[in-house]
């Protein structure tokens, strides 16, 4: 049976819906993902385009190119980070695991950029931490559909 995850805003005025496995999921301390989420980190994995669907308030979301290829999607209203799409990987989603209302079938596989970590946070898990990607930004931003 295929897992099926839904995610959602803080207001709950935009909604979505995942269909099939997440890619490997991963602790991104960057700079860039902690301002994002206002946090200590991002937990995010990659999907397929063809995995996921708006399923309510589609037309509220608003967009911010954070660099040179990646758009980080957003709630007008509310402000909730929804996803990140890739201008040079235009199949590709990333979706911090925060929104979603169900937990995925795979588990966290390491914490990335524990270089530029804030200062104040200990790691206490036995995950394996990278200094920047884990070999190449392509483990991160593997997809399930990658290895069919």
């Amino acid at each position: 049976m295929t897992q099926v995850l839904s995610g959602r805003c803080l207001c709950d005025r935009i909604s979505y819906e995942i269909a099939g496995e997440l890619g490997p999921i991963f602790h991104c301390h960057c700079s860039k993902c902690r301002r994002w989420h206002g946090a200590a980190f991002r937990t995010r994995a990659t999907i397929h385009t063809s995995q996921f669907k708006w399923t309510r308030g589609e037309e509220l979301v608003a967009q911010y190119h954070s660099s040179q290829f990646v758009v980080k999607h957003f709630c007008s209203v509310c402000g909730s980070n929804l996803i990140s799409t890739y201008d040079n990987e235009p199949t590709k989603i990333g979706i911090p695991l925060g929104g979603l209302d169900q937990a995925p079938n795979n588990e966290p596989e390491g914490h990335i950029f524990v270089g530029s970590k804030s200062p104040w946070v200990k790691i206490t898990d036995d995950l394996p931490q990278y200094e920047t990607w884990p070999g190449s930004h392509a483990k991160v931003r593997q997809t399930s559909h990658d290895n069919s």
